[in-house]
């Protein structure tokens, strides 16, 4: 496996696409066993897309861009206006409130991220907020979606790993609500030794925050209506997926009226990107997937980790600070395919929770997003904004250390993750 790792990130330093810096690798190994059939990676590939549980990721995609493009976004964006306009840089903290809210809407941090730096950004940076501010609020909250169901990055863990999805959609949210706290603290910290003032000078009256309450409420209603049906057995995670799209397109038609024929076409072509995008990677890991298993690297590295310690906490955050270093180089989607199938065994060997496990694993994956050198998410937000990565890097670090903490206490504190889904599920 030596020489398929090596080819992979010789190909990605070429700036090879990563599916097929992925595909070739995997190919590689079977060219160097001679006991395996040739005709084994095509079988592979077409297999993995077989699954049917991964049919929950294109239609957990295709409602998130219907739910977009039904006006969601533009209420969900007064709503967090009216409650937070009233605090120190009011509109970073719309930006927090926004993501915990888009988690159920995107379930992507690069889309979400993108969307609040073209919807906020102006109006920020017109109102004297520093643009490296800007991009980092924007793209360190958008973490969130991360954690708030239903995200695609625990969709697929839960998929490779064989982990119930519904209780990794329920264990994200405690984690995705002290996210947003963490992050709301330090912007309130920071905007007022910037001077950055709030919106309006006192909370908006009760009958406005119903108002705006009232007109968000079926975007706020999805993940808890996708998480009784999980929980109650009424459906699959991907028939909870094709029945968030339905949902979507009966509230673009019929509650807000602004689902067109154009509008649908466009989240349409938007869903066959993201999915063929997501589905391509997913093909391409089942060959390195098969080469890792074939090596036994899992029982090597759970040999490995026991002997560093008896203890399954300290295993666990040696492994989280592998996976946030890992993901400085490379994208937490790719890290989540290539790595969960090792991993999973080597946790349940430790006796470590696997929803727990994952929900963390996720989340520190995605900081990768955000770092230097290979940070999609940072490279997204700050082309929008206009600013160096250099000047993100500077103005972000408060808020990154906010998203830090909270892996931090996940690591001490399982509860965090576990509490949720043994109260729903039992």
């Amino acid at each position: 496996m030596t020489l398929v790792f090596i080819v992979f990130a010789v190909l990605l330093i070429l700036g090879m696409p990563v599916a097929f810096a992925i595909g070739i690798a995997g190919f590689i190994f079977f060219l160097q066993q001679p006991f395996l059939p040739l005709t084994m990676p095509v079988q592979l590939v077409l297999s993995e897309t077989q699954n049917f549980a991964l049919l929950a990721i294109p239609m957990f995609v295709f409602a998130g861009n219907l739910m977009n493009a039904t006006g969601v976004t533009s209420r969900l964006m007064r709503f967090a206006q009216v409650i937070t306009g009233h605090m120190h840089g009011g509109l970073a903290q719309v930006s927090v409130v926004l993501s915990t809210m888009m988690g159920g809407v995107t379930g992507s941090a690069i889309a979400d991220a993108s969307m609040e730096a073209r919807i906020l950004g102006p109006p920020m940076t017109a109102k004297g907020y520093a643009r490296g501010y800007t991009a980092g609020i924007h793209g360190f909250t958008s973490l969130i979606t991360i954690a708030i169901p239903p995200g695609i990055g625990l969709v697929l863990y839960g998929s490779i790993g064989e982990v119930s999805i519904g209780r990794l959609f329920v264990g994200g949210i405690g984690p995705g609500l002290l996210m947003a706290l963490f992050l709301m603290i330090t912007v309130a910290i920071t905007a007022r030794k910037r001077g950055y003032a709030p919106e309006r000078e006192k909370m908006a009256a009760l009958p406005e925050i119903a108002s705006a309450f009232v007109q968000s409420i079926w975007a706020i209603l999805f993940p808890a209506l996708l998480i009784v049906a999980l929980r109650f057995g009424l459906m699959l995670p991907s028939e909870a997926g094709a029945a968030a799209a339905v949902y979507a397109m009966v509230v673009g038609v019929f509650a807000y009226k602004e689902l067109s024929w154009e509008r649908f076409k466009e989240a349409l072509h938007s869903s066959i990107l993201d999915a063929g995008m997501i589905m391509l990677l997913i093909a391409m890991s089942a060959l390195i997937s098969y080469g890792m298993k074939w090596e036994m690297l899992p029982q090597a590295l759970s040999a490995w980790l026991l002997g560093l310690s008896d203890n399954p906490q300290v295993i666990v955050a040696l492994v989280l600070f592998a996976l946030f270093l890992l993901g400085t180089v490379i994208d937490s989607t790719v890290m989540i395919l290539l790595l969960t199938s090792i991993l999973v065994p080597v946790m349940r060997q430790l006796g470590v929770d696997l929803v727990y496990f994952g929900v963390a694993m996720v989340i520190t994956c995605a900081i990768g997003l955000l770092t230097p050198p290979v940070g999609v998410a940072m490279y997204s937000v700050c082309s929008i904004m206009e600013c160096s990565v250099a000047e993100f890097v500077r103005e972000s670090w408060p808020f990154f250390l906010a998203v830090l903490a909270v892996v931090v206490l996940m690591t001490i504190f399982p509860g965090i993750v576990t509490f949720l889904p043994s109260l729903v599920f039992g």
